[in-house]
C-alpha cells in the first residue's frame, strides 16, 4: 500500500493538471451559460415564505428587511421577542405580506420543530430557510480563563444550523425550497483571536458542501462567505476576555456604521433568489485562498505581523 501510494503521488498530481488544461475551455463556458442565466433570473418571492434564525439583529435583521421588500411572508426566531416585536413592525412597514415572530433557542431541536411547525401549520409551506444566527469572539484561546463558553460557540455556529435544517429539510423539499446559511470568511481563512469561531464555521461550510450532494436539485442552499460586516463583532453577541473573565457583550456596543451589513444582506438575498450556489461580498477576498494554498507562509507572516502589532499595543 505504500508503495501504491507513493506512485500515486507521482503520478496524480501532474494527471490531473493536464486534465483539467483540457477540460478548462469547456468548464468555463459551461460557468459563463451558468452566469447569465442567474444574472437573468430571480426567484419571485412574493407570497413565499421565508424563516430567518438569528433575526433580532445584525445581518439577520438586515436579511429580514431584503425579503420584506421582495412582499415575502415571514417568520422571525430569536430569543429576543421584544427586538422581534420592533423588527416585525419595521418589515411589515418595507413591505412584508405578513409577519409572525417566534421566540425559540436554535441549539434545541425541539424549539426548532417548534417554530418549523407554527410556520408550516399557518402558512402551508416553506420556501427558504435562512440560518444567521451567529456567536463570534476576540480572544485567543491561551487568553481564555473560563472553559465553560467554548461549546457555546459551537453550540450556535454549527447546531444552530443543523437543527433548524433537519427540521425544516422534509418541507423544503416539498417546494423546491432554499436554504441559507451565513457561514463567513472564517470558515476557509482563521483569522487571529478567532479560533473557535472559525472552527465552528469550517464545520458549517463543510456540513452545508456535503449536504448539496445529499439534496441534489431537491434543495438548493447558498453559503454565503462574507468578510468582516460589523454583525456579530459590533453589532450582534460576541465573547470577549476582559480582566479574569469572560464578558458577553451585547448587540451595538461598538459604534459602526450598518452600511456593510445592509450590503452583505441585500447581497445574500440576491444571490438565494438568483439560486447561486455561493455569495460572496467581497469577492476579492478569495484571492486569499490561492495564497492558503500555494504560499501559506505568506499568510503566516501577515497573522503573526498582526499578533505581534496586537501585542505591542497592549503591552504600551
Amino acid at each position: 500500500m505504500g508503495l501504491f501510494n507513493s506512485l500515486l503521488n507521482l503520478v496524480v498530481p501532474p494527471a490531473s493538471m493536464v486534465m483539467l488544461a483540457f477540460a478548462w475551455p469547456t468548464l468555463t463556458f459551461l460557468h459563463v451559460c451558468e452566469w447569465l442565466f442567474h444574472t437573468l433570473y430571480s426567484e419571485n418571492m412574493e407570497d413565499k415564505v421565508v424563516v430567518i434564525t438569528g433575526a433580532s439583529s445584525g445581518i439577520g435583521e438586515q436579511i429580514a428587511y431584503e425579503y420584506a421588500q421582495r412582499r415575502a411572508n415571514l417568520v422571525l426566531v430569536a430569543r429576543r421577542e421584544h427586538r422581534l416585536r420592533a423588527i416585525a413592525e419595521n418589515a411589515r412597514r418595507i413591505g412584508a405580506k405578513h409577519v409572525m415572530i417566534v421566540a425559540a433557542d436554535v441549539v434545541k431541536e425541539e424549539e426548532c420543530r417548534r417554530f418549523i411547525a407554527k410556520a408550516v401549520n399557518f402558512y402551508g409551506h416553506v420556501d427558504h430557510l435562512v440560518n444567521t444566527a451567529s456567536l463570534g469572539h476576540t480572544f485567543s484561546l491561551a487568553e481564555a480563563t473560563d472553559t465553560s463558553v467554548f461549546p457555546h460557540t459551537m453550540d450556535i455556529n454549527f447546531w444552530g444550523n443543523v437543527y433548524p435544517t433537519y427540521v425544516a429539510l422534509p418541507y423544503l423539499r416539498q417546494s423546491h425550497g432554499r436554504i441559507v446559511v451565513n457561514a463567513s470568511l472564517e470558515s476557509w481563512l482563521p483569522m487571529p483571536r478567532m479560533s473557535l469561531y472559525a472552527a465552528a464555521k469550517a464545520a458549517v461550510f463543510n456540513f452545508y458542501e456535503t449536504l448539496r450532494y445529499e439534496l441534489g436539485d431537491d434543495v438548493g442552499i447558498t453559503v454565503a462567505t462574507h468578510g468582516c460586516t460589523g454583525s456579530e463583532m459590533t453589532r450582534g453577541r460576541f465573547m470577549l476576555e476582559e480582566g479574569t473573565e469572560m464578558q458577553w457583550k451585547e448587540e451595538r456596543d461598538v459604534p459602526v456604521s450598518g452600511r456593510q451589513v445592509e450590503e452583505s444582506a441585500r447581497m445574500i438575498v440576491s444571490a438565494a433568489c438568483r439560486g447561486d450556489p455561493y455569495a460572496k461580498f467581497p469577492s476579492w477576498h478569495d484571492v486569499f485562498l490561492l495564497y492558503r494554498v500555494f504560499v501559506p507562509d505568506v499568510l503566516s507572516w501577515t497573522f503573526r505581523l498582526l499578533l505581534s502589532t496586537q501585542s505591542a499595543r497592549k503591552r504600551s
